[in-house]
This record gives C-alpha cells, sequence and structure tokens, in this order.
C-alpha cells in the first residue's frame, strides 16, 4: 500500500466585501452599525464542526477561521468560480512558473503592515507546514517579495491556476506573531487581517471574537461574535428556534420543517455525498465486486427521501451548482461487469455522524447492498475519530460528503487529491494509471474551458473505475433569525457572516 499523505477534509470555509455580494444574503442595508447604540451587537453563532487541531489555518479548522471573518488570503473565489482580488487588488503572470500579486493597503489585527516580506513569510510557513495543506498537494511553492507592494510566488512546474489555488482557507495570510508559538504551533488568535478577530477560544466548545475596526474592506457592522461548536444539528436547530443563537449552519434536513419558513435558507452547493468504494485492499479490490456494489445502490432515493428534497440525485462528482457541469458530461469510460457476491464478501462500511443525514444515508447503502448478496458491517463516528482509519484504507466503503470546489475552487485539483495514486485525500485509494493520464493532461491546460472539459473527461475514468458512486448533490440549511440580516450564503461554504452581517 502506498504511503498517502493527510490534509484533513475541508468538511464546512474566505471572506471579503468584494465577494459577499455575489452570493444570496439575508438582505440589510450597508450602514456603519446596527443594533445597540449604532454600535451593533454581537452575533451569536454555531457552528457544525468542532475545532480538530486547535484551529491551525492549515487543515480542517482553516474553514471555521475564514467563516468566521477571521482570516483571508491574497485571493479569493467569486459566484462563477474565479478567483477575484482579496489581499492582493491584482495579479499577473510572469513567466510560466512565476505570478506577481499587488497587495491592496492593509494591516494585521496585531497592528503590523500587511507587506510583501509578511505574505512571503507567511505563505513560506504554508509550505513547510505537517501535513501539507490540500491546496499545496504536490506543488513546489515559493515566495518573496518582488517590490515595495509585490509579492512573486513561483511553483516548481508551470500552474495555470494559482491565483484560485491561493484562495483557498489553507493559505490564509497571518502576520509573523502568529509563527511565534513554541513547538510550531500557528495561532490565528489576533494575527490574521479579517474584519473579525479572534480573541479568546475555549478549546472545542466555543470561541470569542470581536470586531476588527482597522479591517481594510471597512467596518463590520456586528461589534464581535459569540461562535459555539455544536456537533449535533438538532441541538443547533433548537437553540435557534429558542432564541438562543442568531446562526446555525447546517440545519439537518429532519430539523428544517421545524423552523420558521422565514428562519431557514437553503443553497445550492459544490457538496457531494458519495459512496467511496476501497479499490486497493479488501473486498471490493475486485473491480467486477465494485461494478456490482454499484449496481446495487439506488441513488434515486437519497434526495428525494434521505435529504428530503434538499438535494439533487446524483449525477456525477460536480453537481448542478457547478454550473458548466452538465452540459459537459459524458457517460463513465472503462466499467469491468458485474461479479456476483458470495456470502463471505464482506464490507466494512463507514461515515461520520457530524452531517447527521450521512449516517441515515449509510444505512440506506447497507440495506441495497445487503440485498444485492453482500454482507455489511456500519460503522458511525464522530468525523475527527474516523479520518485517520479513512485515509489509511480500513474500510471498504465509505460515505462522505465533500465540497468539490473547496480546497483550491479548481475542479481538476479535487481529482488529482481524491482519486489519483498519490493523491492526499484517496479514501477510495483508486490507483489507475488511465486515471492518473487524464487528471494530468487536465492539470497541464490553462484555457478555462479547455480545462473543464478535461476535467469532465477525467471524471468519466473516475466513474468507470466504480471507486465512486455519487449518492446526492447537496443543499446546505442555513438557520437565520428573523433579527438578522446580511448572512453570506456561499456555494463554496468558505463565508458566512461578513461586514454586513448584523442583527
Amino acid at each position: 500500500m502506498r504511503p498517502l499523505r493527510r490534509p484533513r477534509l475541508l468538511a464546512p470555509f474566505l471572506l471579503t466585501p468584494l465577494i459577499a455580494g455575489c452570493f444570496a444574503s439575508g438582505g440589510g442595508d450597508s450602514g456603519d452599525g446596527g443594533g445597540k447604540g449604532g454600535d451593533g451587537d454581537r452575533l451569536r453563532v454555531a457552528l457544525a464542526f468542532p475545532p480538530a487541531e486547535n484551529l491551525s489555518p492549515y487543515g480542517a479548522d482553516a474553514t471555521l477561521l475564514s467563516r468566521l471573518g477571521v482570516t483571508e488570503g491574497l485571493t479569493a473565489l467569486d459566484a462563477n468560480g474565479s478567483a477575484a482580488p482579496a489581499l492582493a487588488e491584482s495579479w499577473r503572470r510572469d513567466g510560466e512558473k512565476t505570478w506577481e500579486f499587488t497587495l491592496r493597503d492593509a494591516t494585521f489585527q496585531d497592528g503590523s503592515d500587511v507587506t510583501p516580506d509578511a505574505v512571503a513569510a507567511s505563505l513560506g510557513q504554508a509550505v513547510r507546514a505537517k501535513p501539507a495543506p490540500a491546496a499545496l498537494a504536490g506543488v513546489g511553492l515559493t515566495a518573496k517579495a518582488g517590490g515595495e507592494r509585490v509579492v512573486r510566488v513561483t511553483t516548481a512546474e508551470p500552474d495555470p491556476v494559482l491565483p484560485l489555488r491561493l484562495s483557498s482557507p489553507s493559505l490564509a495570510i497571518l502576520s509573523a506573531k502568529a509563527y511565534e508559538g513554541k513547538g510550531g504551533k500557528t495561532d490565528p488568535v489576533g494575527t490574521a487581517t479579517g474584519p473579525f478577530e479572534l480573541t479568546k477560544v475555549n478549546g472545542a466548545a466555543s470561541a470569542s471574537l470581536d470586531r476588527f475596526d482597522d479591517y481594510w474592506g471597512g467596518r463590520a457592522q456586528a461589534s464581535g461574535i459569540d461562535a459555539r461548536f455544536v456537533a449535533d444539528g438538532t441541538a443547533r436547530a433548537n437553540a435557534l428556534r429558542t432564541g438562543e443563537l442568531d446562526i446555525a449552519e447546517a440545519v439537518p434536513v429532519a430539523q428544517a420543517a421545524s423552523l420558521d419558513e422565514r428562519t431557514r435558507r437553503d443553497t445550492a452547493t459544490t457538496r457531494t455525498t458519495s459512496l467511496l468504494f476501497n479499490a486497493s485492499s479488501g473486498t471490493l479490490k475486485d473491480a467486477g465486486l465494485r461494478a456490482a456494489a454499484r449496481g446495487a445502490v439506488d441513488t434515486s432515493v437519497f434526495a428525494k427521501d434521505v435529504y428530503e428534497g434538499y438535494g439533487d440525485p446524483g449525477a456525477g462528482i460536480y453537481g448542478p451548482a457547478v454550473t458548466w457541469a452538465e452540459g459537459k458530461r459524458s457517460a463513465p469510460v472503462g466499467r469491468a461487469g458485474a461479479g456476483k457476491p458470495g456470502g463471505d464478501d464482506v464490507i466494512d462500511l463507514a461515515t461520520y455522524d457530524n452531517r447527521p443525514e450521512l449516517p441515515e444515508a449509510a444505512q440506506v447503502v447497507k440495506q441495497q447492498l445487503e440485498k444485492a448478496g453482500f454482507t455489511v458491517k456500519l460503522t458511525v463516528r464522530e468525523y475527527s475519530r474516523l479520518e485517520a482509519d479513512a485515509l489509511d484504507g480500513k474500510f471498504d466503503a465509505f460515505v462522505l460528503a465533500r465540497n468539490t470546489l473547496l480546497d483550491t475552487g479548481d475542479p481538476v485539483a479535487v481529482l488529482a487529491s481524491d482519486y489519483t495514486c498519490d493523491g492526499g485525500f484517496n479514501i477510495a485509494q483508486l490507483c489507475d494509471k488511465d486515471v492518473d493520464r487524464a487528471v494530468a493532461d487536465a492539470e497541464k491546460i490553462a484555457d478555462t474551458a479547455k480545462r473543464q472539459d478535461a476535467a469532465m473527461a477525467a471524471e468519466a475514468r473516475i466513474l468507470g473505475s466504480d471507486a465512486v458512486v455519487p449518492l446526492v448533490h447537496q443543499r446546505i440549511i442555513t438557520g437565520v433569525a428573523d433579527s438578522v440580516q446580511g448572512v453570506i450564503l456561499d456555494p463554496y461554504e468558505r463565508t458566512l457572516v461578513g461586514t454586513g452581517t448584523r442583527r
């Protein structure tokens, strides 16, 4: 078995007012304050995933920081999935391997200036992080100051999507103070650049944030955020319903009906729930048995029944929120003929309960596979207690909710990470030379439309391996109290609150 690098799943997110208008919001104007005394009430927010790495910006916790408006990078994603300005106001390519980013006038939350040297040093820390951030998997990157306001970023090989890559929440820019702690720990408390400053972290239970009044994008309307990390989806919905919360992310579909229609927002996202089959070891190493297992799964029931209409039937790795994908999709290539499972063909199936629909989806999968003749054992744990085993290939099958454009915004990057021999998040343990070749071909293409075509050709190869069965393309339900305006409903799940979010 080849070793796998281990970037964390960015399971549930960059924030600038430049992109806030690209996404649907809860409304509201853009005055200088709201609530009491014109200074803005504090927002009470519940997030679904507790910090798994002490709020390190280099793994799964990166999206907690971006969703709360703490961190941002050189670039962001706009509504079309293109790179948009953030700390860099512009950029240009200088040869095949180097890009120059011109910085805007901005200040870190500790009062120091955002300078080319500071940005280059911060990117250097990300390059040296262990494990490497998913956005940098397989990328040899160096950064250095190139002038008074210019940062030069060079890659070992030509990277036509580097501005997209630098939008990743795991490549947030922090001040020098963030890296002064013992043991190489990176500390985002008071060292980021976003509209809200992290002031206190209470383990995996809660965090306090205050408005950062010197934010380059303007003063936030809320005076701060009291964030709670609540893995229980029912508890999040109940707290919203009883007035204890202003915003509750990822409300379970089973709880949606219990919320007043005015307090729930559903958003099509680039997140797909898929069934991954271990293609390198165990029962499903056999391509014929994978084909039999894939054929046994009726994907039509998941959107309608498990997700109660808050989703679309699985069509591929990319769903309807990736608007260009449907017209470019082709039939799977290279599928094996289905074998016949015997009574001793056991499938160890696993999923996690941070997203309440996943255990139910896994139960449906279990029943369908058993009907086809497999013996199925189901494991359900909290995600942080499951990930290492999944990446080590200890399960035969895994039900995973994965935002395909979260890490980099590049449709090819998720294919390289999740389905190639050296992929850093290859839970399917897929190692197929035809898939690797198709993904490598796509990675070389700079033209957007042609890169999309190549990504879809690679998707057809991956689906043909039967290492992944897309079950449903999710709509995320966000609970928003009547009094709250300006919540950012982001299909990429990177943002949630911004300068205009208030009550």
